[in-house]
């Protein structure tokens, strides 16, 4: 074979070679910038969604400050006097004197308390009602200590007292539900608010970190907010 032809053929595979190396750089360029428009792409949806959730948060706190707010003007004369008080980070209405409640073990409310229930209960629900847009749900939480007269285990006492605070806060609500001053929210009430009883799963704890049994025996009304949940559902999506 003549040397023409062998250097001739060389060269041609190296054209071939180089032809090849130039369409797989083509390819990787096309590739880099496929990922880079995906990048870019989930970048902007990821701060999309950050701004979802800013915008809610930030809609949630107006509406619980504006809320905590309404309360506080609402009963600031009553809430010594009742022993009450409300938390602004979670909205709870708090009545804390377990003695003026319900007897030790019994789901009957005391007659002082629902005096306070009378008084209470149509001013509460006249502040609530500038704010149903932004409510989902109100909950009557009942709460006891972890203890139970009698000597049972503490499995058992758990669940004694979780059957005593659902019974009541049925007993609150239907006493509520009943008031002739609320008659014409019931409807609303019926479709906004639950009696929920948590047994000693959340007691109050004093400064020695020991549980309070006469604190951890409460009843607590609390509102959850649209905003609340909206921020939930986005986290979760």
């Amino acid at each position: 074979m003549a040397m023409k032809e062998i250097f001739g053929a060389h060269a041609k595979a190296r054209r071939q070679d180089s032809e090849h190396w130039i369409s797989m750089s083509d390819l990787m360029a096309g590739l880099m910038m496929v990922f880079l428009f995906i990048a870019v792409a989930y970048m902007r949806y990821a701060e999309v969604e950050k701004e979802k959730v800013k915008e809610m948060a930030v809609a949630y706190q107006k509406s619980q400050v504006a809320l905590y707010q309404a309360l506080q003007d609402e009963f600031e004369n009553e809430l010594s006097q009742w022993d009450a008080e409300i938390d602004k980070a979670t909205l709870e209405f708090r009545f804390k004197s377990p003695e003026v409640l319900f007897d030790v073990g019994q789901i009957t409310l005391k007659r002082n308390f629902k005096a306070i229930l009378d008084d209470f209960f149509p001013r509460y629900l006249g502040v609530l009602k500038e704010f149903r847009e932004d409510i989902t749900e109100i909950r009557i939480e009942g709460h006891t200590s972890s203890v139970w007269n009698g000597a049972v285990s503490p499995e058992v006492a758990y669940f004694l007292n979780m059957e005593l605070s659902q019974g009541r806060t049925r007993a609150v609500l239907q006493y509520l539900y009943m008031l002739p001053s609320v008659e014409q929210d019931r409807p609303w009430i019926k479709k906004s608010f639950a009696a929920v009883g948590f047994s000693s799963a959340h007691p109050v704890i004093d400064e020695l970190g020991q549980e309070d049994g006469e604190r951890s025996r409460r009843v607590s009304f609390r509102v959850l907010t649209n905003a609340e949940l909206q921020i939930k559902r986005i986290i979760q999506e």
